[in-house]
């Protein structure tokens, strides 16, 4: 088996850290594309990368004159260049005891050339690397290296940048903004490639009377903690976003109805565990609406309009930690064209069937 990978001191910051930019599994983004075909041009090799290295995994922000998006974090060259402080250059991969063995020199894409800088996040934590790949064995002058790291650094400012202007900066979640523009093209994908999508809404119940009696700080840790549960449940493409002061969205790509109402219901009781873990125990309460995607929905507002009815259900059924769900439904023999029924609504823990009464929390 490959030797494991090394790991920073840091490690769980520099995670932390990672989860906060919000770009792991993101969209291919034109501004990264042209970074990587830049250092692929001046420094004249044929494979350039932004790798971002995940906990089990390394993830390509971009890409040049590679097809695959990401490889297992113990072949990643990059995993160790996030454990220096400095450029990493291996002239000669077959030659160097921590790499000869390594798949991606043995086989495809036949590394022999490397060199990465890393990419430091303002909290000072390596996030990943800018790096250039060649098949053929070489080296790089002292101006070359930093280019490559200056080169690096032009990432970082850009991922910065993405994080103030796209972030909630408490959160580390997509503002609303920023997520009604990923979540639509979530949706225009979804539509033309026939996927199934869900929407899951969670407001926290009297927020403001939170705030008021407890503090702006234990408000702010209620935040986060609720923002942490809805990150654990998420999955690769998933979108999460904090719609305003007390309100999150999942986004729940290529997701069906049943996955879709199991995951809520783990979310719904992963929250519920907060209870009396928080400081003062401020008796966190929770409601949230689930819809899923409907072949008349056009934008991503249809999805949260339709939520957040379901969600003002769940507030109407007087039990805490309560999750409704909305459907809209066609009549039976309709043909095409026709107006679709009223909402249906279910409420409870997650169940399905048609009975409305909701139940309570455990």
């Amino acid at each position: 088996m490959y030797p494991d990978y090394p790991l920073p001191a840091d490690e769980p910051d520099r995670q932390r850290d990672l989860e906060r930019y919000g770009v792991l599994d993101s969209p291919d983004d034109t501004h990264f594309d042209r970074l990587v075909r830049l250092a692929s041009t001046v420094l004249e090799t044929p494979i350039a990368l932004i790798s971002l290295i995940d906990k089990n995994r390394q993830w390509f922000l971009a890409r040049h004159g590679l097809d695959i998006t990401e490889t297992p974090r113990e072949q990643a060259f990059c995993a160790h260049t996030i454990t220096e402080g400095e450029p990493l250059v291996v002239p000669d991969a077959r030659t160097d005891p921590r790499f000869c063995t390594n798949p991606l020199v043995l086989g495809e894409p036949g590394i022999r050339f490397y060199a990465g800088a890393p990419l430091a996040s303002a909290e000072g934590h390596n996030l990943g690397s800018l790096c250039v790949i060649d098949r053929q064995p070489r080296r790089l002058s002292a101006a070359q290296v930093k280019l490559l790291q200056e080169l690096a650094d032009l990432v970082v400012r850009e991922l910065e940048l993405r994080r103030q202007t796209s972030l909630c900066p408490l959160t580390g979640l997509a503002n609303r903004m920023s997520f009604l523009e990923q979540g639509q093209r979530e949706l225009n994908r979804a539509l033309r490639d026939g996927d199934p999508m869900a929407l899951l809404l969670i407001d926290i119940d009297q927020f403001s009377t939170i705030n008021n009696r407890w503090g702006h700080q234990t408000g702010d840790e209620l935040l986060r903690a609720v923002a942490e549960v809805c990150r654990s449940q998420r999955r690769p493409r998933d979108l999460l976003g904090r719609m305003r002061d007390d309100a999150f969205a999942i986004l729940m790509v290529d997701t069906g109805q049943d996955a879709a109402m199991e995951r809520s219901e783990a979310i719904r009781c992963g929250i519920a565990d907060l209870q009396g873990k928080l400081s003062g125990d401020p008796g966190l309460q929770v409601s949230g609406g689930l819809t899923e995607l409907t072949p008349t929905d056009q934008r991503i507002e249809d999805l949260l309009a339709r939520a957040g009815q379901a969600l003002l259900l769940a507030q109407s059924s007087g039990q805490p930690h309560q999750i409704a769900r909305l459907v809209h439904e066609t009549r039976p023999g309709a043909g095409p064209g026709a107006e679709p029924a009223l909402p249906s609504a279910q409420s409870g823990h997650g169940r399905r069937g048609d009975d409305p009464v909701p139940a309570s929390a455990s």
